[in-house]
């Protein structure tokens, strides 16, 4: 079964380019030009991936809405930033209302597709997932449901996206190494630049130290990358 794309765009003819473009490789797409209307479709049946530009229409910040609205419907919906809007503050604030990337629209049609198939495929590894028995890790006060892909830290519940989830299973399976980057990258199934590996890691920190002020375990290795460490263990 093809796989299907939800695009959020309020520009007709970009729009329709991207709608074409998707087809050609085989994706059935659903198109919306307002938040209102996309909203209206997507709570009653989500799509495989979504695709939403920031500004839409009339609603300067109509995409981070939309983003947030369905990251609340969905814990697990590969969400994708597709925006003229290149700052980093944009960016950042996409991911953390729960995007799982943000690319700017001069990107190649390759690189983007690159980019949603590695979140597909991440996906249905998700699906997968669900048909095992549950296989947990635990390290000190954090426990991983590597099965059900969930999160608890001294028994509370720590809500990560798809990609915090994978980046953070990389750091923990062994506690103490170091992981570049790119490794994080290797190890959630995506594509990102350096600034967005990093916003994801603000996103896990912040998670973490809402429920716990103390909270220090991520830590940056400068000039290498990230590791775990439990003072608790």
């Amino acid at each position: 079964m093809n796989k299907h794309l939800a695009l959020i765009e309020d520009e007709p003819a970009i729009r329709d380019n991207y709608r074409a473009a998707f087809e050609r490789r085989g994706f059935s797409v659903s198109t919306y030009s307002d938040r209102p209307t996309a909203w209206h479709a997507l709570q009653r049946q989500l799509p495989d991936l979504a695709i939403i530009d920031v500004g839409l229409g009339s609603e300067a910040e109509g995409g981070f809405t939309l983003c947030q609205d369905l990251r609340r419907q969905s814990a697990t919906l590969p969400i994708i930033f597709l925006t003229a809007r290149d700052s980093d503050i944009d960016s950042v604030h996409g991911l953390r209302l729960g995007a799982d990337d943000y690319v700017t629209k001069d990107m190649s049609m390759e690189h983007l597709l690159a980019r949603i198939n590695a979140l597909l495929r991440r996906a249905d590894a998700w699906d997968q997932a669900y048909q095992q028995p549950d296989e947990l890790l635990a390290r000190g006060k954090l426990t991983l449901n590597l099965d059900r892909m969930s999160a608890s830290w001294n028994n509370q519940a720590v809500e990560l996206t798809v990609t915090e989830f994978w980046m953070l299973h990389a750091l923990t399976r062994h506690p103490g190494h170091v992981r570049s980057r790119e490794q994080l990258m290797d190890a959630a199934s995506t594509v990102l630049d350096d600034n967005t590996v990093t916003s994801h890691i603000k996103r896990i920190r912040g998670k973490f130290s809402a429920l716990d002020r103390d909270f220090n375990s991520v830590q940056t290795v400068y000039g290498m990358g990230y590791r775990w460490h439990d003072h608790n263990v």
